[in-house]
């Protein structure tokens, strides 16, 4: 019982740390071997709270190497799953499935089952350890982990193996939640405030006026003829309509390595923070960023029944930006704000007098001379002169 004793303190270890959850699990195997309970096979199951990730698992098998598996809310759900003890576990609600393959009168309901028998297993269990840790609301009950075991060992697991394996499953529960909720943590700030907001945040850029000076070129769209299309579409469908805008606005700052900022009603707000990269660099990712989106639309358009296509304006500028927590100190956003925020969004609502889709400003347009094309001086926020913009052809 010592050597289990060193498992769980390596767990303990673990809990306290940031642990690759599939990585974590595979040693925790080994290291059971190492203290001689027969482990051959084993699979751990866990929720997620993600946008796109509904499940993860983590399958290892003696000799080999832990495959990790993320599960998407879109997929289809398998006949393998449909049929597998795990999923019977978690509706039924029991603490535990187990499975003397080698007796003639054990029931193999399941498929897995004979697959296992039929590949020299002896003893197959399922046991679920339940947690509270938020998550999407699904048909299962309950959260936590789920763990499946096999053995080859003669005789199955002996009493003293399946007490180890209850022993250190509970300890991995631990190791488990406190690594989700971290996930988790982390998930929610990126979700809502992109990657580089979430990450300033979670390090500690919490309080009311935190923030720094940066330099950065921003994408700002904004959705044509919204108003009259909400009322056209009516609520229910106007919110299908806005998602897709988004997808093909927001969806393409972010395939171009930009950041998310905001989302002003149907607008848009991104920026390339230049950071340790060039400025040429960020302009030509926002300029490949609009015309991802030009590209996202026609599609989008080609492929719709609707009689009113979808149509967005696009500004792009440059220069230093207060990128920080604004707000009162109970309700704080994570943003950027100042004059290159204000003349984009000036830019972009002089794209519908203009006639185009896109406009730019100049030092934008010095590094897509042979694309640019000058459509007049204008009257900007915080310019005490008229600035020139550029179409993007």
């Amino acid at each position: 019982m010592a050597e289990i004793d060193g498992i769980e303190d390596w767990l303990i270890d673990q809990a306290l740390g940031s642990p690759d959850m599939a990585s974590m699990f595979a040693e925790m195997c080994e290291r059971l071997r190492q203290c001689n309970v027969p482990i051959d096979r084993s699979m751990l199951v866990w929720s997620a709270l993600h946008p796109l990730i509904e499940a993860e698992l983590a399958f290892w098998e003696n000799g080999g190497t832990v495959q990790h598996e993320r599960i998407q809310h879109s997929a289809e759900e398998t006949d393998d799953w449909l049929t597998s003890p795990i999923r019977a576990v978690l509706l039924s609600g029991e603490p535990m499935l187990r499975r003397r393959l080698t007796n003639q009168n054990a029931p193999l309901e399941f498929p897995l089952l004979k697959t296992l028998s039929d590949a020299g297993y002896t003893d197959y269990m399922v046991m679920p350890t339940q947690f509270n840790i938020p998550s999407i609301p699904s048909e299962f009950p309950t959260t936590g982990i789920v763990v499946s075991w096999a053995t080859r060992q003669d005789g199955g697991f002996s009493d003293d193996a399946l007490k180890a394996i209850q022993y250190i499953q509970r300890r991995l529960a631990l190791a488990a939640r406190a690594t989700l909720e971290g996930q988790i943590s982390q998930t929610i700030a990126e979700t809502y405030l992109g990657k580089i907001a979430g990450d300033k945040v979670l390090s500690g850029q919490i309080r009311h006026g935190d923030g720094e000076t940066i330099d950065a070129v921003i994408y700002y769209s904004d959705m044509r003829e919204s108003t009259a299309i909400a009322e056209t579409l009516g609520p229910d469908a106007y919110l299908g309509w806005l998602n897709t805008y988004f997808e093909a606005t927001a969806g393409a700052v972010l395939q171009h390595g930009g950041e998310v900022l905001d989302f002003i009603g149907d607008a848009v707000l991104g920026a390339f923070p230049i950071g340790d990269q060039n400025l040429e660099e960020c302009v030509n990712r926002a300029i490949d960023a609009a015309d991802e989106t030009r590209k996202r639309l026609q599609s989008i358009n080609l492929s719709a029944s609707q009689d009113r296509p979808m149509k967005t304006g696009i500004a792009l500028s440059v220069g230093s930006v207060m990128f920080g927590n604004i707000g009162v100190p109970h309700r704080l956003t994570f943003s950027v704000i100042g004059q290159t925020v204000h003349a984009a969004a000036r830019v972009e609502s002089l794209t519908k007098q203009v006639g185009v889709d896109v406009l730019m400003t100049q030092d934008i347009a010095r590094f897509a001379e042979s694309r640019s094309q000058p459509v007049g001086a204008f009257e900007l926020n915080g310019f005490s002169a008229h600035q020139p913009l550029f179409s993007l052809t």
